[in-house]
């Protein structure tokens, strides 16, 4: 048996395809394309595969992954071909290797943020993009798990950033914490301009890499 990551973009409408759907629609491209994986034993018998870091609901993925074991040698390159056959156009694997890093490995992510707004003129968004930034602490509400609702500090989390004007407004690439231990959603920084500003913004999220604790990327 051989363990292997499939690698995948995730954008369209099949951004819109909740973790739980994602794994329903690539667990049959699996079993159309006749892939031999390996299926779990025991009383409830299925496929086996697991994503490292799910992708939230909304989100665009540049470099999402899927592990699962194989059975019997099979030609990466029909691998790709075979699945892609059998996937929505939003879904498109462009590689599969064997894993280097296990999961619990990922701690940061990129991301890329196109902001836009309603009523407001694309240099006013981007001045706003800047200060929310600069500020000396990002206050939000964020859900968490054992204390409920809670209000957090943001700028503390933030690894790297850049804020770009652009035609509609502005881009913010940004490093996040992203992976087990700590999770910080880039649209806590959306709740962040709207607390701030009172600006109802647009943030189209694409999650573009991840990382491990020393930055080199997830492979």
């Amino acid at each position: 048996m051989k363990d292997v990551r499939i690698w995948f973009t995730k954008d369209n409408e099949c951004r819109y395809i909740s973790h739980l759907d994602l794994n329903r629609c690539m667990l049959r491209a699996l079993h159309k394309s006749r892939i031999p994986i390996w299926h779990t034993e025991g009383f409830n018998v299925h496929p086996y595969a697991t994503f490292p870091l799910p992708l939230s609901l909304g989100f665009r993925g540049e470099r999402e992954c899927m592990d699962v074991r194989l059975v019997e040698e099979f030609d990466f390159s029909d691998l790709i071909s075979s699945m892609n056959a059998c996937l929505p156009l939003g879904i498109r694997l462009f590689d599969v290797t064997e894993p280097l890093m296990k999961a619990k490995e990922i701690t940061f992510a990129d991301f890329k943020i196109r902001v836009t707004a309603e009523g407001v003129s694309p240099d006013e968004l981007y001045r706003n993009m800047k200060e929310v930034f600069e500020l000396p602490e990002i206050t939000v509400e964020k859900k968490t798990k054992k204390k409920g609702i809670k209000e957090i500090d943001i700028k503390p989390y933030i690894n790297r950033i850049n804020v770009e004007r652009n035609i509609g407004g502005a881009i913010i690439n940004i490093t996040l914490p992203a992976g087990s231990t700590t999770n910080i959603n880039p649209l806590l920084f959306q709740k962040a301009v709207e607390k701030y500003y009172g600006l109802e913004v647009y943030f189209d999220v694409t999650k573009q890499e991840m990382y491990n604790a020393d930055m080199k990327p997830f492979r």
